[in-house]
C-alpha cells in the first residue's frame, strides 16, 4: 500500500537528487534534501486537511484534485511562483531572472541579495501571522502546555495577533533594516522597504485567510443543505446514494482546497527564502516535497487515520514561527542555510516522538479505562 501510493515521489526524489548532485554539486543535494523534508513537515498538516475534505468528494472531483491540483501545486506555486517574487522585489522581467538564472548566476544572486530585505520582510510577516494566529488559539491538545495555556488566554483579546506582528515590523524596521546587508558588502538603509513589504505580508495573509473562511463558510452551507436533501429522501422512503458530493458542493469543496494548499505552499515558498536564494534548487525541493504531500493526502484517505500523530501540526507551526524570526533576522544577519533548515527538522522530529510517546501513555491508561478522551489528550500535552 505505502510503496504503491508513495512510488511516483520515491522516484521523483531519486532523480531529482541525483540532478542537484549531478549538475550543482554536493551542496545543493543537501540544500535540496532539506527544503523537501522542510516542505513535507510544514505541510502535513494541510496534508490532514485535505483527507479529511477530500474524503466526501466524489472520484471524479478526487481526481481532479489529484492532477489539477498537482500541476498548480508544483508547477504554479513552487516553480512560478518563486520567480514572479525575485521579478518583483528585483524590479526585473520574470523571463530575465530566469536568463539571469541560467547564464549569469553570479548577477542574479547579486539582485536577490539586494531584494532580500523585501522578501525577508513580506516571507517574515506572512509566517509570523501563521504562527501567532495557531499559538494564540486555545486548543484541546497542547503540545508545550506551559507555554500554550497562557497564550490561548492572551489569544482572546481581539486582533492580537495582528497588533504583535505589527510591532515585531516596527521593531524590525528601525534595527535589522536600518543595517541591511547588501550585494555590495556595505550596509544600507531599508527601513522604508522593509516596512512596506512587511505591511504587504500582513494584508496578504489577511486576503488568504478571507477567502478560505469565505469558501469554508460556503462549504458549511452546502453540506448542510446536503444533509436536509438526505433526511427528506430518508423520510419519502428514497433510497439515499452512498457516493461522495459532487456538483456544486463539490466544486466549492475543489476552490477551498486549492486555497488551501495555496496558504501552504506559500508559506514553505517563503521560508525556503531563509534556506536558499538558488531559484532551482528551491523549485526542485519544494516540488519534491509537494509530490509527498500529494501522495499522503491520498493515503491518508484510503487508510482513514488522520490525526495518530496530533503533536506534529504543532511542531510544523513552531517552525514555521522560528523561520519567520530567521527571516527578520537575516534582514541584517546572514544566518547558515543548513542551520536555518535544521531548526525545522528538529522541531518536527521532538513533536513526532512526543507524539509517539503520547499514543504509548494513552494505550497504558486505556488498558486502565481511565480518562475520557479529552481528559486524557490535555493530560499527556501537559506532560510531553
Amino acid at each position: 500500500m505505502i510503496l504503491k501510493t508513495f512510488r511516483w515521489p520515491m522516484g521523483i526524489t531519486a532523480l531529482g537528487l541525483a540532478a542537484a548532485a549531478v549538475f550543482w554539486g554536493w551542496e545543493a543535494f543537501g540544500v535540496v534534501l532539506i527544503l523537501s523534508i522542510l516542505e513535507i513537515s510544514l505541510s502535513f498538516d494541510n496534508a490532514v486537511v485535505n483527507a479529511g475534505v477530500l474524503k466526501k468528494m466524489n472520484a471524479y472531483w478526487q481526481k481532479i484534485f489529484l492532477t489539477v491540483g498537482v500541476l498548480i501545486a508544483v508547477f504554479g506555486m513552487r516553480l512560478v511562483f518563486p520567480v514572479l517574487i525575485v521579478a518583483i522585489t528585483a524590479k526585473v522581467n520574470p523571463v530575465e531572472a530566469v536568463k539571469l538564472a541560467l547564464n549569469d548566476p553570479s548577477r542574479y544572486e547579486s539582485l536577490v541579495t539586494d531584494a532580500h530585505p523585501a522578501i525577508a520582510a513580506f516571507g517574515g510577516m506572512f509566517l509570523l501571522m501563521i504562527f501567532l494566529d495557531f499559538i494564540l488559539e486555545d486548543r484541546d491538545i497542547k503540545w508545550l502546555a506551559w507555554l500554550e495555556r497562557p497564550l490561548a488566554k492572551l489569544g482572546k483579546v481581539d486582533m492580537l495577533s495582528v497588533c504583535v506582528a505589527l510591532i515585531a515590523l516596527l521593531v524590525v524596521s528601525q534595527t535589522f533594516a536600518a543595517h541591511a546587508h547588501t550585494s555590495s558588502g556595505h550596509a544600507a538603509d531599508k527601513s522604508s522597504t522593509v516596512l512596506l513589504a512587511g505591511v504587504a505580508g500582513l494584508i496578504t495573509y489577511l486576503i488568504v485567510g478571507g477567502l478560505s473562511g469565505h469558501f469554508e463558510n460556503t462549504l458549511e452551507e452546502e453540506e448542510e443543505r446536503e444533509e436536509e436533501e438526505e433526511a427528506k429522501a430518508r423520510a419519502a422512503g428514497r433510497t439515499v446514494s452512498a457516493v461522495g458530493l459532487a456538483g456544486k458542493a463539490a466544486f466549492f469543496m475543489f476552490l477551498y482546497l486549492e486555497v488551501l494548499d495555496a496558504s501552504f505552499s506559500f508559506d514553505g515558498v517563503i521560508g525556503a527564502f531563509a534556506i536558499t536564494n538558488h531559484i532551482f534548487w528551491m523549485a526542485l525541493g519544494l516540488g519534491i516535497g509537494a509530490m509527498y504531500i500529494r501522495s499522503l493526502t491520498v493515503y491518508l484517505v484510503r487508510q482513514g487515520t488522520l490525526d495518530d500523530y496530533v503533536y506534529l501540526e504543532h511542531g510544523a507551526h513552531y517552525a514555521i514561527g522560528a523561520l519567520a524570526v530567521i527571516l527578520l533576522v537575516t534582514i541584517q544577519h546572514e544566518i547558515n542555510e543548513v542551520i536555518t533548515g535544521l531548526v525545522g527538522v528538529v522541531l518536527i522530529g521532538a513533536s513526532f516522538w512526543s507524539s509517539v510517546r503520547r499514543n504509548k501513555k494513552l494505550e497504558a491508561e486505556g488498558g486502565d479505562g481511565g480518562e475520557g478522551p479529552h481528559e486524557s489528550e490535555e493530560h499527556a500535552g501537559a506532560r510531553a
